[in-house]
């Protein structure tokens, strides 16, 4: 096989549905609808862990979450375990990354031979606050993410310009020099994630739009007792009105579309440069966007909004405008990229337990693989584990009652079959399937011992609650704010 750069484009918390190639009503990302189109689009995309840190430790490992112990945003990655940049750099290549990690710092061994303007945990310790479990932490009393909406200017914004010039100067800079081995780019933009504040060109698309009503926010609804407990102790939507809502929801799309422009202004450079016909380039987000729906904002869950992510490949040897239902994941990233370099055998020699996407791309659609998700983190008191395998999702919740849903007759998923007697078998199949990839109480209960040593290291919950809860991981330069 010819080895190929990899240009590795990731955003952060981009709804899977929220694109125009996956079929949204009227957003606007012409760029990554062309992406998908030059290649393949894969239509059954998770994550795997609905929040940032672990998701980011699981791209970086190409392992699960319960195989490495970084449990959520108080756990960060810091090298211990092999992730494929160090692969990458064992075996001759070597990666760069460009913007977002979140990573304990930048001062740990994590593989890549540059990290240009990193964006890592706050303190080099993350979210300690959000590991108080048994009983969680109460409702917030404030919330800056939800009041400050609509159009203007934020840090995330102008951190994710500054993104897309340096990888732009960074691709030049490769063309510039030839005949050097295949590169690897990591290129991580943190749009469309909360602050809920886009670019006054692009909210004005969507302004004179009247915005859909998110599903299953009616009184009467019944919603599952985790997702209560999620909803009571992050209650975003408390600080929702009337007339905020549509606001916070053009804002979103407005930051999309502004994501989506910049991703444009990197293949562009990919194009001009000469580059493209020689680079693999993957584009994903770390997680979804609940966006409103059953009164739920950002993510934590395994319901599509939520978990649902987007997955394009194209490049070389890749199919053009072909869309695949097999089941994939973040984890599915590491061998990928290791493919594009021949070192195939490193990925067995490691036990990746996920696939390239290159050879998913080129076979016929396998809609029973499994894609396996797990949720350890902020607002949840017990762990959560998704199996997605041919037309069902099942949901584990620990000391809940689960959840099955028929994804082909209930996209939406509206309806669990949980308590159906003629799903019964389908539910033990599904559990099956679950329990040979982990043990999920033994793995709920390492997870929770890990979070109390952390609390206790921070210097308690007490401590940890009198500081406060802070909104979102500040873009370098600037400092967290921390809210009640």
């Amino acid at each position: 096989m010819k080895l190929m750069n990899v240009l590795y484009i990731m955003s952060d918390q981009h709804q899977g549905k929220a694109s125009g190639c996956y079929g949204h009503d009227f957003i606007q990302t012409p760029n990554i609808d062309k992406l998908a189109a030059s290649g393949t689009r894969f239509t059954r995309a998770f994550t795997n862990s609905a929040i940032c840190v672990p998701a980011r430790a699981a791209l970086a490992t190409g392992k699960h979450v319960h195989q490495t112990a970084y449990w959520d945003n108080g756990h960060p990655y810091e090298g211990k375990v092999k992730a494929w940049h160090h692969m990458l750099q064992e075996n001759g290549a070597s990666a760069t990354s460009i913007g977002k990690l979140h990573f304990r710092n930048e001062t740990d061994d994590t593989g890549f031979e540059e990290q240009i303007i990193p964006m890592h945990v706050v303190e080099g310790k993350g979210d300690a606050r959000g590991c108080i479990k048994r009983p969680m932490t109460g409702p917030m009393k404030e919330s800056g993410t939800m009041t400050q909406c609509g159009p203007g200017d934020s840090p995330y914004l102008e951190y994710d310009a500054n993104i897309a010039n340096k990888a732009c100067e960074w691709l030049q800079a490769k063309a510039a020099s030839p005949n050097k081995d295949p590169f690897c780019a990591f290129v991580s933009f943190v749009c469309p994630h909360p602050p809920y504040i886009a670019p006054q060109e692009l909210y004005d698309i969507y302004d004179k739009m009247e915005m859909p009503m998110p599903k299953m926010r009616d009184p009467e609804v019944e919603y599952h007792p985790w997702i209560k407990q999620s909803q009571w102790m992050r209650n975003y939507d408390d600080f929702v009105t009337e007339e905020s809502l549509p606001i916070l929801m053009k804002s979103y799309y407005g930051t999309t579309s502004y994501l989506d422009s910049n991703i444009g202004k990197v293949l562009a450079t990919l194009e001009q440069t000469g580059l493209r016909d020689s680079t693999i380039v993957i584009y994903t987000s770390d997680h979804g966007e609940n966006l409103g729906t059953r009164r739920l904002w950002g993510k934590s869950n395994m319901y599509e909004e939520a978990s649902f992510i987007p997955m394009i490949i194209s490049g070389p040897d890749i199919p053009s405008g072909k869309v695949s239902d097999t089941p994939v994941t973040l984890i599915d990233i590491a061998p990928t990229i290791l493919d594009a370099q021949d070192l195939d055998e490193v990925s067995v020699a490691q036990k990746l337990p996920g696939s390239s996407l290159i050879k998913l791309a080129q076979h016929d659609s396998d809609i029973n693989r499994v894609a396996f998700t797990e949720y350890h983190a902020a607002a949840a008191e017990r762990s959560a584990f998704m199996i997605r395998k041919g037309k069902y999702k099942y949901i584990h919740y620990v000391s809940f009652e689960p959840e099955l849903f028929d994804l082909d007759t209930d996209p939406e998923e509206l309806t669990s079959l949980h308590k159906d007697a003629a799903y019964t078998d389908v539910l033990k199949a599904m559990e099956s399937e679950l329990r040979e990839i982990c043990d999920p109480e033994a793995v709920d209960e390492a997870a929770y011992q890990s979070q109390c040593k952390k609390v206790e290291a921070a210097g308690g919950r007490d401590a940890l609650m009198a500081r406060g809860k802070y909104q979102g991981t500040p873009a370098p330069g600037h400092d967290p704010v921390f809210m009640t």
